[in-house]
């Protein structure tokens, strides 16, 4: 459902999510009315936090551990009666549940999810496979879906509820909410039924479960759940039987978990005490989006049009929960770069790696050996020389195949001049110089421009005059040196076309940082410094360059010491640009839905911190700042910056969202507007303070 009005901003329901709830009651076994009131307890908990969708254990109501008990007319009564409860006291209580329970139906016992909204029971699901080995005995009690006959029900005072293992239950009026349920085991046969099911439009699976506990049992239930809920591009809910269920041979734990297209969101305390409820705010755009990109995804299910065609739709809507919600879920301030620091140095590890191999192959295939590059004392210049080091030393040539050369001009700064001039030592590249201003002063006077007769005008021609001096040395010193030039430009500048195209810093031989961001790479450089990829004094003089202002020093003067340009005060904080590019890139969400998950991540500088960032520099940005910096790379992206893409030099493929090139992840024309991105822009509020 798309923002209409300020006010539905805040809203997560407003921007293709849904909140949905996996709970785990108390119970007692062959209790039902001591198990029905816990269960309706916890519907109402999860209805007061504003989740629309739960799903209970196995069997919930009777127990799972009833044995023969499930034969008994006292049980399978009692079973009955609280479904009539359940059905009436649902009518107060905004919330799809889906509870567990032993129906008898054409003379046959089933197990049996049955789906409740506002006083109707929606339908009702039955297990399709049923173990009966080792610790299970299912099929003593119990019918597999596949034996029905009726495929319509009448229950709780309510005729012709559809019936069986082929139900898809549809939310009208919540974009993409489509949901399937399977009951325990059939999630560990080798073709599940919700694989069938996603293919034909579920995006959220529920699995009912009970599940004993073993050693080990609850890593290969998770390996379960994220493998099913990433093949089939969907969520997966799961919750397990805990405390209560009968321990005569077998123990609990009360796992409950909630998965998004292999990710795990949330999950429970296993072998609690008490009951519990897992909540999270599942992105259906995401999936929706994800499938549409998935061509692979629909060929398979052209391949199962048999199965997928077979499926009964139920139908029906919903009262969206209104006011301010906002999300529960953490959405990563760092979309590139994970926050789990062991993680992080894999990742680190991975990304610095492919940039290394695919230098290496690029110099391999050339049948070059030598590398021409510009060092400015900058981030970007830095890591593609330390990514240059690397390859030298993999392919066991010398380092002083590496030509380097600082080429200082109008506004170079002390600090990174001479920050250029010891990472070259320290790494015992060639080091060279070359002073361009004479260059760019005669290129200024062969234009008539008027800084050449002594005026101050520091325009976008003096600037890129500078940075085309620098390409166009390089180029020729490739030429005499039998060398390939390294582009040093990353994915974040590509995206808001801050490159001086052509012969400027837009074009190389190969570049090594065309798929990474600006964030990543200042991890990188982290990284490399802080495992001792090289030398302690090249560790030191990396940590020095980090604590740089980031800057194109092309135009002259300083502030306080400062150096007059800074780039982020032109297009944006960098760690905004990246969330923005990630998000839209990678998923193709409107601008109004990227502003309310960078406004959620970034709204407090104490919420979703990694442990290891100091209090000094945490950070907060208002809605104002956000929509401000997201108008800056909406315009830049779409309208003005295309062009420059679509001729980019060759370079690796780093990470997941991270490739603009027109050979890998995005294709788009040059001259295509940016209207309908900023028309969507406008909905988003001036102000965080709207109710």
């Amino acid at each position: 459902m798309p923002v209409k009005k300020t006010g539905d901003f805040f809203n997560l329901y407003n921007h293709g999510f849904i909140r949905a709830a996996a709970l785990v009651p108390e119970l007692k076994v062959a209790d039902v009315s001591f198990n029905t009131k816990k269960t309706l307890d916890l519907a109402r908990e999860a209805a007061s936090q504003k989740a629309i969708f739960a799903i209970f254990p196995e069997l919930g109501l009777s127990a799972y551990s009833n044995e023969d008990l499930f034969h008994q007319d006292a049980v399978l009564r009692s079973v009955h009666e609280a479904l009539v409860t359940i059905k009436k006291a649902s009518e107060k209580i905004n919330l799809i549940m889906t509870v567990g329970a032993p129906l008898q139906v054409d003379c046959r016992l089933f197990n049996c999810a049955v789906v409740f909204y506002r006083g109707k029971i929606l339908g009702v699901a039955a297990k399709s496979y049923l173990p009966n080995y080792r610790e299970f005995y299912e099929g003593r009690q119990f019918t597999p879906a596949g034996a029905t006959i009726s495929a319509h029900i009448d229950l709780a005072g309510q005729k012709n509820i559809p019936f069986g293992s082929d139900i898809i239950f549809k939310v009208a009026n919540i974009d993409h909410f489509t949901f399937f349920l399977e009951i325990c085991e059939d999630a560990w046969v080798p073709i599940p039924p919700s694989s069938f099911a996603a293919m034909a439009g579920a995006t959220v699976i529920g699995n009912l479960s009970a599940s004993n506990v073993t050693i080990g049992k609850s890593e290969y239930r998770h390996q379960l759940a994220a493998n099913q809920s990433a093949r089939c591009v969907a969520a997966y809910l799961y919750t397990a039987a805990g405390a209560g269920e009968s321990t005569t041979d077998l123990a609990w734990d009360g796992q409950a978990m909630i998965y998004e297209n292999g990710n795990l969101l949330a999950q429970s305390q296993r072998f609690a005490p008490e009951a519990q409820i897992v909540y999270s705010d599942i992105d259906l755009d995401r999936l929706a989006q994800d499938r549409m990109r998935l061509n692979t995804f629909s060929q398979n299910t052209s391949a199962h049009k048999k199965e997928v065609t077979s499926y009964r739709h139920v139908e029906f809507r919903v009262d969206i929960w209104r006011g301010r919600i906002l999300l529960d879920r953490e959405y990563p301030r760092y979309p590139y770069i994970p926050s789990d620091t062991k993680k992080r140095d894999l990742h680190c590890y991975e990304a610095y790696n492919i940039q290394v191999q695919g230098l290496a192959k690029r110099l391999k295939a050339s049948g070059i050996s030598n590398l021409v590059i510009g060092i400015s004392g900058g981030l970007d210049s830095t890591h593609a020389l330390m990514v240059a080091a690397k390859t030298m030393d993999i392919l066991k040539l010398s380092r002083k195949n590496i030509k380097a050369y600082t080429m200082p001009g109008f506004a170079t700064s002390a600090k990174t001049y001479q920050n250029a001039l010891k990472l070259m030592k320290a790494l015992g590249v060639e080091s060279n110089e070359i002073d361009i201003k004479p260059a760019c002063m005669q290129m200024l006077k062969d234009i008539n421009h008027p800084f050449a007769n002594g005026k101050k005008i520091y325009d976008i021609t003096f600037e890129n005059v500078q940075a085309g001096q620098r390409t166009a040395h390089l180029f020729r010193l490739a030429n005499m040196r039998n060398a390939l030039v390294v582009g040093t430009g990353d994915l974040s500048e590509l995206a808001l076309g801050w490159s001086t195209y052509g012969i400027g810093d837009h074009m190389s031989h190969y570049n090594v940082n065309v798929s990474v961001p600006k964030t990543l790479i200042q991890y990188l450089i982290r990284w490399v410094a802080s495992t001792d990829q090289f030398s302690a004094d090249v560790s030191q003089i990396l940590l020095d360059i980090l604590d740089t202002e980031i800057s194109p020093e092309l135009v002259p003067g300083k502030i306080n010491g400062e150096p007059h340009q800074k780039t982020e005060e032109t297009i944006g904080p960098y760690e905004l640009q990246d969330f923005n590019n990630f998000y839209i890139t990678r998923f193709g969400y409107l601008p109004t839905k990227v502003a309310f998950l960078e406004y959620c991540a970034w709204r407090d500088k104490n919420k979703g911190l990694w442990p290891d960032i100091p209090a000094a520099k945490r950070k907060s940005y208002t809605l104002k700042e956000i929509k401000k910096w997201l108008y800056v790379y909406l315009y830049k992206f779409f309208k003005t910056s295309q062009y420059k893409r679509s001729c980019i030099p060759n370079g690796p493929k780093v990470g997941s969202g991270g490739s603009l090139s027109p050979r890998g992840d995005w294709r788009a024309p040059s001259d295509s507007e940016a209207d309908v991105w900023l028309n969507n822009w406008e909905k988003i509020p001036q102000t965080d303070n709207c109710k």
